[in-house]
């Protein structure tokens, strides 16, 4: 089955600072979801979070392989990862 969707890698940056990683087709949804804890695990004790950058659109398995590459960055570098895509 052939998905026509785009899918975005997303970096947002949580209240601690700390940066979280992934993918969907609805960035700004996401966001919000995020944002009301009810989001990725990692994100639900660390909200309010922003977004710093997200990719031009991507098939999910494009998608999927760029984040699986900024999660294995170091801290410093995932931003530079996604840095040219600046949302």
């Amino acid at each position: 089955m052939r998905s026509d969707k785009a899918w975005f890698v997303y970096l947002v940056e949580c209240a601690d600072n700390a940066l979280y990683c992934g993918v969907t087709t609805d960035v700004d949804n996401r966001l919000s979801v995020h944002n009301l804890g009810k989001g990725a695990k990692y994100t639900r004790s660390r909200t309010p979070v922003k977004l710093v950058a997200a990719s031009c659109a991507l098939s999910r398995s494009e998608a999927l392989r760029l984040e699986y590459r900024i999660k294995r960055m170091p801290s410093g570098r995932k931003r530079a990862g996604l840095d040219c895509k600046k949302t």
